[in-house]
């Protein structure tokens, strides 16, 4: 189900609660919404949506993927940027690290550690600041 985006910045600025095997549907609505979007989003987290849980989706290559509880192992190659949100208005400044290694559960729950580069990390990494209550 495509969902109202969530702008209430006092919202946003909570961590999101680990999800749950009972959250998939939460995930099911978050990649919805990311499609209805797909024109100006490329990625989201669970509390854009109003629901403040550690889930994110994101086009990784022209495919949706999503992660459960997501959290930075490993980071290198600090640079700095400017990104939009669809949560918030504006262009505003972040610093990003151009390799991320993410700890994450697919959606069997089971635990993956994968490395990513480039404008995917990056993406990955504005979804994770979402998790983590971090307003850009």
């Amino acid at each position: 189900m495509v969902r109202e985006i969530m702008k209430d910045e006092a919202f946003l600025s909570q961590k999101a609660e680990p999800a749950t095997p009972k959250d998939l549907a939460i995930a099911q609505d978050l990649l919805d919404t990311l499609a209805a979007h797909k024109d100006g989003c490329v990625g989201m987290a669970a509390n854009m949506i109003g629901v403040n849980k550690r889930i994110i989706v994101f086009d990784n290559d022209s495919s949706y993927m999503v992660m459960f509880n997501p959290e930075i192992v490993k980071k290198s190659g600090p640079y700095k940027t400017e990104e939009g949100c669809l949560s918030l208005s504006g262009i505003r400044s972040a610093q990003r690290w151009n390799s991320i290694k993410v700890r994450y559960q697919n959606e069997k729950f089971q635990i993956r550690l994968k490395t990513f580069t480039g404008w995917t990390a990056q993406i990955i990494q504005h979804e994770i600041d979402h998790c983590n209550g971090v307003l850009i």
